[in-house]
């Protein structure tokens, strides 16, 4: 499979309370602006936010099962969170090729969600080492 600069990829999820106990379970970070609506409403975003490393782990899912796809090998990823994402907002992950090193398989690939509104919610970029 060759890969052109340009090519994209996106996956879109709404991401559900059931998604943020699960991933505070799972991860141990039970920080209460995930969990507890009370504690929630005292800080500046007013209401609990989806976990930054869940709505980021929608980029991973594009990459390991869309483009390159099946047997991507991540070798780095950088983030910057731009906006919060709450309960109930829907999410588009979308990679875009930005370079490639064909002799070596390495891919680097432009990186960003954005929210129901068009508003981007995390940027960033992600090098992988594609199939």
């Amino acid at each position: 499979m060759t890969y052109e600069p340009g090519a994209s990829a996106s996956r879109t999820k709404t991401f559900t309370d059931e998604d943020v106990r699960t991933f505070a379970h799972l991860t141990g970070d039970t920080n209460p602006v995930h969990l507890d609506a009370d504690y929630a409403a005292t800080t500046v975003f007013g209401q609990r936010i989806v976990h930054g490393m869940l709505t980021s782990a929608l980029i991973s899912a594009v990459l390991a099962n869309d483009l390159p796809g099946p047997g991507t090998i991540y070798l780095g990823q950088n983030l910057k969170f731009k906006k919060p994402v709450y309960i109930g907002d829907t999410i588009t992950a979308t990679v875009t090729i930005s370079q490639v090193r064909a002799e070596r398989k390495i891919v680097t690939f432009e990186t960003t969600c954005t929210n129901q509104n068009g508003e981007v919610v995390i940027e960033g970029e992600a090098t992988v080492k594609a199939p």
